[in-house]
Parts: structure tokens; C-alpha cells; sequence
């Protein structure tokens, strides 16, 4: 059996950044400002669909296990019954959407941008729906508090990511 190591190399860097980008958490309210949402879809545009989910899982395992990996250095499988649950959850499909759209062969800057917009807009419509119920308030409440602060700062991290992105994918070779 020939595996090789570089994709578990990339994995575990991306499960690094993951879990570095949650350490800088800016609490706003029940949502805290963070960058780990930005290595899930940078992990996306970079791993093939499987491996992408694979580190994001292991990311999660990690926090629900108590490690100190999610947003501030929190941890435990009660952060998935918390405000933020729906957020980490939506990490698993949104790197998987971004990888799969955004592909392995003859990389577009179309496909990243398209495959960027809708893993965030993954995190979002977990996210906010799972802030609602948990959090018992209405729709503009939750979307006050949960999308909304948020939007400019996403704009900002799909852009970085993407351009991250394009220049790290010719020296990453599966």
C-alpha cells in the first residue's frame, strides 16, 4: 500500500489553521468574530472533497472531545447544543460544497469565487436557523445577531481565501 504522505501533511496543517483562526475569537455577542470559518473553505479550495471534510471532522472531533480548538479556546460536545452549534456543523458540508465545486482540474477563478459564496452561505443557513432555536428569538433577531455584523468581514475572508488559494495551489500537488 503506497500512500502518500502529503495529503496527510496538508490535512493537519489545515486542522492547524483551523483551530489557530478559532483562537482569535472577537466577541460581538453570541457570536464571536473569528477566522476558522475562512480555513474551512480555504481548506475547500485547496484539499480534494474528502480530505477537506476529513480535516474539518477531525477539527470538530478534536473540540468535541475537549480540546481547546473552538472559537476562544473553548471545547466539548456541549458547544454543538450551544448558539454556535449550527456554525461548526455547517463546516463539514461547506467544505465539501467548496471542494467539489471548486475542483482539482483547470482551476477557474469563477469556480473558486462561486464555490466560496456558496460553502459561506452553507455556514449561514446552519448557522443562523440553529441561533434561532437555541436561542429562542425571532428570524431578524437571529439574523441581527448571527449574519448581518458579519457580512463585510465574510466578503473580506472569501476574498482572501480565494487569492490564498491561487497562490498556493501550484506548489500543492496531490
Amino acid at each position: 500500500m503506497d500512500v502518500s504522505v502529503k495529503p496527510i501533511v496538508y490535512s493537519a496543517l489545515f486542522i492547524a489553521l483551523i483551530s489557530i483562526g478559532a483562537m482569535i475569537a472577537i466577541p460581538v455577542g453570541p457570536v464571536p468574530i473569528v477566522l476558522q470559518n475562512m480555513f474551512v473553505l480555504l481548506a475547500g479550495l485547496i484539499l480534494p472533497p474528502a480530505w477537506a471534510t476529513g480535516c474539518v471532522a477531525v477539527y470538530l472531533l478534536m473540540g468535541f472531545v475537549g480540546l481547546p480548538v473552538f472559537a476562544g479556546g473553548t471545547s466539548g460536545i456541549g458547544k454543538v447544543f450551544g448558539p454556535t452549534g449550527g456554525y461548526l456543523l455547517s463546516y463539514l458540508p461547506a467544505a465539501f460544497l467548496t471542494a467539489v465545486i471548486s475542483g482539482r482540474a483547470e482551476k477557474s477563478l469563477v469556480l473558486d469565487c462561486v464555490a466560496i459564496m456558496l460553502g459561506m452561505a452553507v455556514i449561514y443557513m446552519f448557522g443562523v436557523p440553529w441561533l434561532k432555536w437555541v436561542l429562542a428569538v425571532s428570524w431578524s433577531k437571529a439574523l441581527a445577531v448571527g449574519m448581518y455584523p458579519f457580512l463585510v468581514g465574510a466578503v473580506l475572508k472569501m476574498v482572501a481565501a480565494v487569492i490564498i488559494a491561487r497562490k498556493l495551489r501550484p506548489l500543492v500537488k496531490f
